[in-house]
């Protein structure tokens, strides 16, 4: 079969911008956390990425995109597993112009970054051998279910006419309804919310947005899976909506206490990249600005609806992934256009149809991984332990679970050889200041 050049490297591009993605997460929520868990916070993105790569290689793709199981669009089967036939053709995705391991490698990086993004619900209380078992498991039973239901062109959402161009439900509501439910079985952060717990570090937390940003060109345009006048659509419209939402949440917070963060700022982005994710192939120019314009209003609102539950989601995972995935996907029923590329939505003519679609997608989605993403953190719990104890979430999981500090300032290392009264600490090794005598007050230091 012909394959197409310029199409298979713009999906390969893609596939590393996604991957570079989870590090831009890490760096997003690891500045969200105090500074004795940041970590702990990158360490479980990072690990994200070791064990979805091997999972999703030998069972969760067969599982997602192999062939339907009784017809019913609910799972594949394990056709593929172990990548098992590499180059025939992907159920459904007769017409395309990439090969199949392209595509491998493109849906690998969704499947990398859904269960990273559950971290932020959890911050500062999990531990990690727990968290390891939770993701192997959570990406089999939970994320490769939902991807086959949306992104399967056999899938029972996708033959229903739901739409979901790069993620929507599949990535950002998964995620959502994943954090909120492990967060329940967990419990609070002790302190919580009395206890102030700000950002250790603003400035990551803008660098981490700023590579997510750039790497969500590669998440949205490269689900075009090609490089064609589709993706350059998908591509303006992340960046519009993206705009859009970061403007929309400063407006809030001004209107609201009468100053716009810089932490405002990088979550209204990310807002706004969640909600135009599923949209962004569907919708034209207008439909993308009200989108990401509504995100960023909308997730802004909606996070401090935590405090009045007393869950505590504590970077705001249900707040922005979960509601803005939501936000997205129920809008493309009123904004989308066949001019596009999908279906028409209520404002072009479409009728309440695709919104029909949307909803039941929506709701699929999220209560299953509500549910399944609940039962499983409450089993590992009662075996494993999902909690760190009291001490170690005193003592901060940096050292507790890593046995490292993110910041040595100021000679740590000289000053542990010192107390250990090595001699290499003589040289270099802090000193006393020098003691100045005063009159009337010998061995006084000033």
């Amino acid at each position: 079969m012909h394959y197409n050049s310029g199409d298979t490297a713009w999906v390969l591009a893609s596939s590393a911008l996604v991957l570079f993605m989870t590090p831009g997460l890490a760096f997003f929520y690891g500045g969200m956390v105090r500074s004795k868990n940041v970590l702990g916070m990158l360490m479980q993105n990072y690990v994200a990425i070791g064990i979805v790569s091997i999972v999703w290689v030998f069972i969760s793709y067969s599982l997602a995109f192999g062939p339907d199981i009784g017809g019913w669009g609910l799972l594949g089967n394990l056709h593929f597993f172990a990548l098992a036939h590499p180059n025939q053709t992907i159920p459904g995705y007769s017409g395309s112009t990439i090969p199949p391991l392209v595509f491998v490698a493109f849906q690998m990086m969704f499947a990398i970054i859904t269960p990273a993004l559950i971290t932020g619900a959890t911050a500062d209380r999990l531990r990690f051998a727990p968290f390891v078992v939770f993701v192997a498991i959570w990406s089999i039973i939970v994320y490769a279910p939902i991807a086959h239901w949306v992104f399967d062109p056999n899938g029972w959402l996708f033959k229903l006419g739901a739409e979901d161009f790069a993620g929507g439900t599949v990535v950002h509501m998964n995620a959502g309804a994943a954090g909120l439910a492990i967060a329940m079985v967990v419990g609070k952060r002790r302190g919580w919310p009395k206890e102030p717990m700000p950002p250790h570090n603003v400035p990551f937390v803008l660098l981490g947005a700023g590579i997510l940003w750039f790497g969500w060109f590669g998440f949205n345009a490269g689900s075009a899976l090609g490089a064609n006048v589709l993706s350059a659509h998908a591509f303006i419209n992340t960046n519009t909506a993206t705009a859009a939402a970061l403007l929309g949440w400063i407006l809030v917070e001004k209107i609201k206490g009468g100053k716009s963060t810089t932490l405002g700022a990088a979550s209204g982005a990310v807002a706004g990249l969640v909600a135009i994710t599923p949209a962004c192939g569907y919708v034209d120019l207008w439909g993308a600005t009200i989108i990401g314009l509504a995100a960023g209003v909308i997730c802004s609102l909606a996070v401090s609806l935590k405090f009045k539950v007393g869950l505590d989601d504590a970077l705001d995972v249900g707040g922005v992934h979960l509601i803005g995935g939501i936000v997205g996907a129920l809008l493309i029923g009123f904004f989308g256009t066949a001019a596009v590329s999908g279906s028409n939505g209520l404002f072009y003519g479409g009728g309440l149809a695709l919104l029909g679609h949307q909803a039941v997608a929506v709701v699929a989605a999220g209560a299953y991984s509500f549910v399944i993403s609940w039962i499983l953190a409450k089993i590992i719990d009662k075996t494993m332990g999902f909690r760190v104890s009291a001490d170690d979430e005193l003592e901060g999981m940096d050292t507790a679970l890593h046995a490292e500090t993110a910041y040595e300032l100021g000679g740590g290392f000289l000053r542990s050889l010192a107390s250990s009264g090595s001699p290499e600490a003589r040289i270099g090794a802090p000193q006393d200041p020098p003691l100045i005598e005063l009159p009337g007050k010998p061995g006084e230091r000033r």
